[in-house]
């Protein structure tokens, strides 16, 4: 392939480098130019010491007010236009709905919209989702669903089903990929450390994951006097986003006994291989990264019966599957695996053999990066 330019737009450098970095770089191996747009943050020098380019963008995730998202806007415009990519790659609601009017501005010719789930926009009833769903769906509608040359990438079979039916996109459009892959040597498969049973929960710590329902769930097990456990909280509040879980809250709960938030977290590694169960009662996801590496680090899973979730967890297989908002059922959940380490240990392997043949970053980025090479036959065969 000539080397053609990629670039690839995320909200933030964080996120970019957790979820799709591998993915630039195995798009950059195989000859891509990849250049990396995100919103201001700290961390834009191991992008660039990923050996990829870095470009930044005004972006503010609470913002409605108008003249901010223009800034935003002319940001992604005024890139794209230096940039000259063959192929953008938007990742996620603002990105999507900004970076499509920047191409077509700029005259960017082939754009694939990431959808990494739909949960923010689609659970909450506050002003500003309403603003962003408006315009995220017009976006579709107007841009993405008349284009031949726009495509969808979404991570779990829900979404795709959802975009259709509110006739936001084409389904010969959209590609189905669960998640943005897991590294099976970073995330070993290996026996649980001896000692009491842990439940772990990494995750932004967001009312929309489940977290109340966790704490409450918790709270009901303890008053039954059930096999003694902890449950980990590692993650931080995202304070761009409205759900986000007072830092006091999580501090009383730890101060209850409840819970143990240990905070952001770089060691979800260690972690995992640290605990027996992992648990994740969101309301809705795309495909969780957190639960993908659990499965891989061959840990049984308690999770919610909602899109995204049970992309990853089949109940019985690798996992407990429960309704959402449910602390009754959960706690019942979480107390059969507390009590049982055959299931426990059965699961466990299942789920590291759904990451060895599903999951692995390696299938996800083949899959990606064949997504690339045909838009661009299809765009070279409509010049």
């Amino acid at each position: 392939m000539a080397s053609e330019t990629l670039l690839i737009v995320v909200t933030e450098d964080w996120y970019f480098l957790s979820h799709r970095l591998d993915l630039a770089r195995a798009a950059r191996d195989v000859g891509w130019r990849v250049v990396v747009a995100t919103g201001p943050g700290e961390r834009s020098a191991e992008i660039r010491d990923a050996g990829l380019e870095h470009r930044e963008f005004p972006l503010d995730r609470r913002s409605t007010n108008p003249l901010v998202e223009l800034r935003s806007v002319f940001g992604l415009t005024r890139i794209m236009r230096q940039v000259r990519p063959d192929l953008v790659h938007l990742v996620a609601a603002k990105p999507i709905v900004y970076g499509n009017i920047a191409a077509r501005l700029s005259g960017a010719p082939a754009v694939l919209n990431a959808v990494a789930g739909m949960g923010y926009l689609y659970l909450g009833q506050g002003l500003g989702r309403q603003v962003m769903r408006g315009l995220y769906e017009r976006t579709f509608r107007t841009m993405i669903r008349t284009s031949r040359t726009a495509r969808v990438l979404v991570q779990n079979r829900d979404d795709a089903t959802l975009l259709v039916e509110r006739r936001l996109a084409r389904s010969e459009q959209i590609d189905v990929v669960t998640g943005s892959g897991v590294d099976l040597v970073r995330f070993p498969s290996l026996p649980p450390a001896p000692g009491v049973v842990t439940v772990l929960m990494h995750s932004r710590m967001l009312w929309d994951k489940g977290v109340g329902e966790l704490v409450a769930a918790t709270r009901l097990l303890r008053r039954q006097r059930v096999k003694p456990f902890r449950v980990l909280l590692a993650g931080a509040p995202d304070p761009a986003n409205p759900a986000a879980v007072p830092v006091a809250r999580l501090e009383e709960w730890t101060r209850q006994g409840l819970v143990d938030w240990l905070g952001r977290r770089n060691d979800i590694p260690e972690l995992l291989q640290s605990c027996h169960i992992a648990c994740l009662p969101s309301y809705r996801e795309g495909a969780p990264l957190s639960l993908i590496e659990a499965a891989a680090a061959g840990r049984a899973i308690v999770t919610t019966d909602v899109p995204g979730c049970r992309a990853i967890v089949a109940d019985g297989d690798n996992g407990l599957l429960v309704p959402a908002r449910d602390p009754t059922r959960l706690a019942a959940a979480l107390k059969r695996l507390v009590e049982d380490e055959p299931l426990r240990t059965r699961m466990g392997a299942r789920g590291r053999q759904r990451a060895e043949h599903e999951f692995a970053t390696s299938i996800v980025n083949d899959t990606i990066l064949t997504t690339y090479q045909r838009m661009m036959q299809s765009r070279r065969g409509d010049m």
